[in-house]
Parts: C-alpha cells; structure tokens; sequence
C-alpha cells in the first residue's frame, strides 16, 4: 500500500493524489502522501556525456536557479541553488565525465563550464541561438517603427489643390509620438525624462538600488531604463499604441462623405456600435476634413514591431497570404529592415541544414552593415 500510495504522490503530489485515492477506495490525505515522497531516497546523479544548462525560475522576475539535464535521454538531473560560475563548476567537479556543455549563452555559465570541465565541448543550443537573433531582430524593428505605418492615402480624383489641402489637414501623429493636438503624448514625455535621469545617474556611477531609491522607481524599472541602448527602445509600446477610435474611422469616414458633418450626431452612431468614448475625440478626428468636406479612406492601423518580428523570423511557407503581403510591403518601404530580413534567413538555412561553414562570410556582412543590433549579436557570437 505504501508502494502504491508514493507512485501516487509522485505522479500526482498532494490534493490531486489524494483524491485518486479516494476514488481507489484508499483513505488517505495529501500530507501523507507528500510525506512519503519526502521520505524516498535523493536519485544518485551521474554525470551525463552531454550536460544541458538552462535558468530555471524558481519565482519569474525574482528567484532564479540553473537546471541541469541529460540531453540524450532529456531528463533532468539537478537543480542547482543559483545562476553563479562559481555553483556550476564546483558541480562539474564533483561529477567528472561530461564531454559536452549545451547551455545558455549566459556568460556565468560559460565560466563556470571553462573551470569546472575545461576539456569539454561547449555548445551554445539553437532554442538560445535563435531566441538571441530574435531580439536583435525586434531592436531593429523599433529602432525603424515609422517604416511600419503606412502613409496616408487621399482620395483619388479631384484637382491637385484639394488633394494637397487634405494631406496638409490630416491628423498628424508622427510614428505615435505626438498626440492629436499635436502634443507630445504624455507617455512619451515621461519615458524621455525617466531614461535621461536613469542613465545620468549611471554615469555618475550609482548603482542600480541607489537610482531606484534616489527616483522612487522600482528596480525593475530602472534595470529595464538601465540597459536600453536608447530611449526609442522604450518608446515602442508609445509609439505604437493604438486608439479606440481606429476601429471606427473607415465608418466615421464613410459617413463623412454620405454628408454627415456632425459630430454630435457622428458620436449617437458610434454609440448604438460601441462606441464608449467622448465626442471630443470624434470631434478632433474630423476636424481636419471641414477643409475640403471630403474624409480620405482610412489606413489600417500598423502593425506592431513584435507582430513584425513574427512574420520575419517564421519560414515563409507557413505565414498566410495576407501576413506576407504586409510583410513584404513593409520591406519594401524600408531596405534596413529588408536586409535585415534576408540575414534572417540567411541564419535559418545555416542552424537548419547544419551549414557553419556560411557563418564567416555571415557575421563579416552584418559588420560592415548599418545594423547596430545585428552587430552586438555578432560581437557576442565572436566572444563564444
């Protein structure tokens, strides 16, 4: 019964074991079967010819540990107390053996591999190698955010004067910094502030705590503010954000050019669709259109920059008609993010097809390109 009760525990641990049992006609609680889990013997840990290294969170965004596998059975092995060089060598050294160290590209973990296992093979796995390439990749996408949006068609047809007096009279939010009235957005005001404050204390040499307690920030904050490499970095949930209105602009637009100019009125029709905001905001968006009583079509909303990141970094074959067609316009618009596209892929032939003899050639090109994110990925890949 014992025998039973722990395969039970084990499967299952406390609440979800004890009611198995229960249904097994075994009365039991989940505090014994938790303590017989507790009581079993620790497994002897050998040491695996392939050693797998990860960060393993114990608690995400606050508590983290280093895991350890066997990668040719993918089993765990070990749990280690933390993410030190320090911890894993002192692991490698009592457990002799391992020939090759498939890890995070963590520097603690590279050192702590060359101390503890120095003749092992290390390998820096494709889950890591690719995830790495996809946040250079979403770096350049921010950093070239306005080549997302898509200019803003005017009606066709019409002398030229009336066409250039809608353009000149559209809203103007350029890549989402500024608001309707022209403003800088709160947001974005805030966030210049914050990163000019964060980095000038950093050069001043204060430490991270120190500029938290000095900006009443919380640390989070200041790490994220600390190792932006700009302030467009942070700006991109800003820039980007959408209003509520979009999804009723091609309506308010059509109505327009039906004849209905008026805003009040415009706002009872939005509110019989779902509109909840204020007429305020219709008021402001069809201001501009009582210059030439004729409401240009409405550009669909941009994408955002991880949305963009996706369909670069997915095989072309598997995104649908529509994601390549915007795909592709966006790189038409901008030969930055074109390029950087076709390194993507260049990357994914070379970890797919097992072809490191293009890598050279590879990172010598992103070098002498105008891709700063590109070019700190590489500067790391020469570094392993």
């Amino acid at each position: 019964m014992s025998q039973v009760l722990t395969s039970i525990g084990l499967a299952l641990a406390g609440r979800a074991g004890a009611r198995l049992a229960s249904g097994m006609a075994i009365a039991t609680s989940r505090s014994t079967l938790l303590r017989l889990v507790r009581a079993l013997p620790e497994p002897q840990v050998t040491a695996p010819r392939v050693l797998g290294v990860d960060d393993f969170a114990l608690r995400r965004g606050h508590v983290y540990s280093t895991i350890l596998l066997d990668m040719e059975t993918r089993q765990p092995i070990d749990v280690l107390a933390d993410r030190e060089a320090a911890t894993l060598a002192a692991w490698l050294v009592s457990h002799p053996g391992v020939e090759i160290i498939c890890r995070d590209r963590a520097g603690a973990y590279a050192e702590g591999a060359r101390l503890g296992a120095p003749e092992a093979i290390q390998v820096a796995d494709r889950y890591h190698l690719w995830a790495n390439l996809g946040q250079a990749v979403e770096k350049t996408v921010v950093a070239h955010h306005g080549c997302l949006r898509q200019s803003e068609p005017v009606p066709d047809g019409g002398d030229d004067s009336a066409s250039s007096a809608v353009s000149e009279m559209l809203p103007v939010e350029p890549d989402g910094v500024l608001d309707v009235c022209g403003r800088e957005r709160p947001l974005v005001v805030r966030t210049r502030q914050r990163y000019s404050d964060v980095q000038s204390l950093l050069a001043q040499g204060y430490s991270l705590g120190a500029i938290g307690r000095e900006l009443t920030l919380d640390p989070s904050t200041v790490r994220r503010f600390a190792r932006a490499t700009s302030v467009e970095e942070l700006l991109v949930k800003a820039v980007n954000r959408t209003s509520k209105l979009d999804r009723y602009k091609p309506y308010l637009n059509q109505r327009w050019n039906e004849g209905c100019t008026e805003a009040a009125r415009l706002h009872t029709e939005l509110q019989a669709l779902g509109w909840r905001g204020s007429v305020q905001a219709v008021r402001r968006y069809v201001h501009p259109f009582r210059a030439t009583l004729t409401a240009p079509p409405s550009a669909p909303p941009p994408p955002k920059p991880r949305q963009v990141v996706r369909w670069m970094m997915t095989k072309p074959d598997n995104l649908d008609a529509e994601d390549a067609l915007r795909l592709r316009e966006i790189l038409a618009r901008c030969p930055e993010l074109n390029a950087t596209a076709e390194y993507v892929r260049e990357f994914a032939t070379m970890m797919c097809k097992l072809r490191g003899d293009l890598l050279e050639n590879w990172m010598c090109s992103i070098e002498t390109s105008d891709l700063p994110a590109l070019r700190s990925l590489v500067i790391g890949l020469r570094r392993d």
